[in-house]
């Protein structure tokens, strides 16, 4: 989402608590572009596997729909208790929730039933935001907090489920868990450190530094951090494949060039081309030396080099799973470079690689343009980037 001034950048984080199969926490949000909106929601379930993950995605799918719709919240907020049930044991509901509704003009309403309240950092400081208190008559044990206020650029809105706020909870440094102020504290001190962290990266660290809390390093329960990151949009280039005419190498080097932001070269004669016609030197960077991968190279002004149809299958891949599973990697890389920034053109070469063409390599090696539109797919479903593709 952007417009001239502000892009939002999301990202999460979770881990499934420790020997279960399936996270109660879910996380769901809509985007709405002709509103120039956001809502997201936040919804921890009950306990945890399999019964937490049904009652938090009714609950998530609920308000998802409602706030969307633009149903009155506090109206939507009650609907979401009166469809969940109580547990008669602990007299709680069976699922918590935090739903956000932003937009690009910066207005913000905020809902919280039973998860941790939000954190809001302005200038690398904590902001505390007013909040109006709500106990439903139907419902004494439950409360809500409702908040309206105006986002500003380079704010950072963070929320988590209480597998954050409690992690390490009874032992002997963190007896009550490791709590929201102390969480606080560490997202400040973070952000002091590494101002340029994306929402993803934030996320991460995190849930990392929750997890350090365990025992083993394990999760007791199920650990989610969401991160909205309301900044000036960062630009990427990343350029594949050989232009069709060999006398366009020239112009496809000096738009390459002349790029304002991060830049990748995906194949080995896309690099060529480019140390040709700018006169620079690929050199190997033989620290991305692996059995499981081609190495990477180093170009000045070059953010990455590496392999083209082996490199980006792997990135799609990663992508439409998990890439955190993936160790060090020209791939890996790719992947964080892409999550860093907002607006990521690729130009797609369109010359014929005969090599690409043999009918016995492995069927993975998809054609340049089809990878490409499955790795955009995914930054643009799953991580709301703005993509454009150019074939040359």
């Amino acid at each position: 989402m952007i417009n001239q001034e502000l892009f939002i950048d999301m990202g999460l984080s979770q881990r499934t608590k420790n020997g279960q199969d399936i996270c109660g926490d879910v996380f769901k949000y809509s985007q709405i572009p002709g509103e120039q909106r956001l809502v997201t929601v936040l919804s921890d379930g009950l306990g945890s596997g399999v019964k937490a993950n049904i009652q938090a995605s009714i609950c998530s799918t609920m308000a998802l729909k409602f706030t969307t719709e633009n149903m009155e919240i506090r109206r939507s907020a009650e609907i979401i208790m009166q469809t969940l049930p109580e547990c008669q044991v602990r007299k709680i509901s069976y699922a918590t929730f935090t739903i956000i509704d932003t937009n690009l003009n910066g207005q913000t309403n905020i809902v919280e039933m039973g998860n941790p309240q939000f954190i809001l950092i302005r200038d690398e400081e904590p902001l505390n935001i007013p909040h109006k208190d709500v106990k439903p008559e139907k419902w004494e044990n439950r409360d809500l907090r409702f908040y309206d206020f105006k986002i500003q650029v380079n704010d950072r809105l963070i929320f988590f489920s209480d597998g954050i706020s409690q992690a390490g909870i009874g032992s002997n440094k963190y007896p009550t868990g490791w709590q929201a102020d102390t969480c606080r504290q560490y997202l400040v001190k973070t952000v002091k450190a590494r101002p340029e962290l994306s929402a993803h990266e934030l996320a991460d660290c995190v849930i990392r530094e929750a997890l350090s809390k365990e025992k083993n390093y394990q999760a007791a329960d199920d650990m989610s951090c969401a991160v909205l990151y309301f900044r000036e949009p960062r630009k990427m280039l990343l350029l594949t494949g050989p232009p069709f005419e060999h006398s366009r190498d020239a112009q496809c080097a000096k738009r390459f060039d002349s790029f304002d932001g991060d830049k990748v070269i995906a194949g080995g004669t896309s690099s060529e081309i480019i140390a040709r016609e700018l006169k620079k030197e690929i050199v190997l960077d033989t620290d991305s030396l692996s059995h499981n991968a081609p190495p990477a190279s180093k170009m000045e002004d070059v953010d990455l080099v590496c392999e083209g149809m082996l490199t980006l299958t792997r990135v799609a891949e990663l992508l439409e799973s998990d890439y955190r599973n993936e160790t060090f990697s020209p791939a890996r890389k790719m992947i964080e470079i892409f999550l860093r920034n907002d607006i990521i053109t690729f130009l797609v070469g369109t010359r014929i690689n005969e090599a690409h063409q043999d009918p016995r390599m492995s069927s993975q090696l998809e054609y340049r343009r089809n990878i490409i539109k499955r790795i955009a797919k995914s930054l643009k479903d799953k991580f709301l980037k703005e993509i454009n593709i150019e074939y040359i």
